[in-house]
């Protein structure tokens, strides 16, 4: 397809490897190839991708959705002025369920932080007991945060 912008080399590429593990460097090398096409870059090697942070990864669109969809009960809860849910959940969150310290992150009482928690379990139907639940909802902050 000449003179279009198809028309750019971009290359996904693998550890190094040898005949037996052909099948994983190739599956290596189209996840680098994915990701070099959506950072518009030229080149991504897979060790690379494993030797940064997965936050950029949260920029991809369909990411974004998930947590936006995921979210959206907190944030449409938070709007009629009934408590600040998602900054709680951030708050907790970010000092891994310590109540005292998320509290006083917040300027609240530990017992109003509980109370939040509890409403944010309630919304989403998820424990956050569940480390799954806490690692998706954290990933989902960070993917709609503007931080």
């Amino acid at each position: 397809m000449p003179g279009g912008d198809d028309d750019e080399l971009v290359v996904g590429l693998s550890a190094p490897a040898g005949p037996i593990a052909a099948s994983a460097a190739y599956k290596q090398a189209e996840q680098a190839l994915s990701v070099a096409r959506r950072r518009g870059r030229v080149l991504v090697e897979h060790e690379q991708m494993a030797a940064g942070s997965v936050l950029p990864l949260l920029a991809d669109d369909a990411v974004r959705a998930f947590a936006d969809g995921m979210l959206r009960p907190l944030y449409e809860h938070d709007a009629t002025g009934r408590g600040d849910l998602v900054a709680s959940l951030r708050a907790w969150l970010s000092r891994h369920g310590q109540w005292d310290a998320a509290a006083a992150d917040l300027g609240v009482h530990r017992h109003t932080l509980r109370y939040r928690m509890r409403r944010v379990e309630e919304i989403l139907g998820r424990s956050l007991d569940d480390a799954d639940a806490r690692m998706e909802l954290w990933l989902a902050l960070k993917a709609t945060s503007s931080e």
